[in-house]
């Protein structure tokens, strides 16, 4: 069922977190992530065709802004109960195939996603260097099988919180698979 973001407001701070990468097993906090000019969280999964279709772009945002001072971590926090393709072994592996080298953590409670309010696989959250939202929505208008993912409305927040210029408040939601909840564990934002 495709939903969209819950649009948190802007200006809102970092929920704080520490979650395991699923390719390391190393534990990530807001700390490892101090130095970073921005920080940019992303929910994903693995089996979403709206993730699938953005998973090139995706690796090159963290090739571009990477090196420029952006901190890049995704989260999955899909039930995998229910959807075992959202475990940690079969996200690892998409991160490997699609070459990401951003961390990506596992959500076991789904404390963090209620956190951030997320709803959506995907769902982008850019945080300022005093870790306030400055973006909250959608990559680009591209979908599955309408357009190629090139990250302008993302690659456009990124650049004006990197110059220090402000991001442009009128922001979409991004649009994607909802988070699969633990059954009873449903949020009360999600609708």
């Amino acid at each position: 069922m495709a939903v969209s973001s819950t649009m948190l407001p802007l200006g809102t701070p970092i929920p704080e977190f520490e979650l395991i990468d699923v390719t390391t097993g190393r534990p990530f906090s807001l700390a490892d992530f101090a130095d970073a000019r921005a920080l940019l969280v992303m929910f994903i999964c693995a089996h979403c065709p709206y993730v699938v279709h953005v998973q090139p772009e995706l690796a090159r945002l963290a090739r571009d802004y990477s090196n420029r001072g952006v901190g890049i971590l995704a989260i999955t926090s899909n039930d995998v109960a229910q959807y075992p393709q959202d475990a940690p072994e079969p996200t690892a592996a998409m991160a490997h195939a699609a070459s990401f080298t951003f961390p990506i953590v596992y959500d076991e409670t789904q404390e963090v996603a209620k956190a951030f309010t997320a709803a959506c696989t995907p769902d982008f959250f850019l945080f300022d260097a005093e870790r306030k939202l400055a973006y909250r929505g959608q990559l680009d208008s591209s979908r599955p099988g309408k357009g190629e993912p090139d990250g302008h409305d993302l690659r456009a927040a990124l650049n004006a919180v990197l110059n220090g210029a402000p991001v442009d408040p009128d922001q979409r939601p991004s649009i994607g698979c909802n988070i699969k909840w633990k059954v009873g564990h449903e949020p009360d934002y999600y609708g």
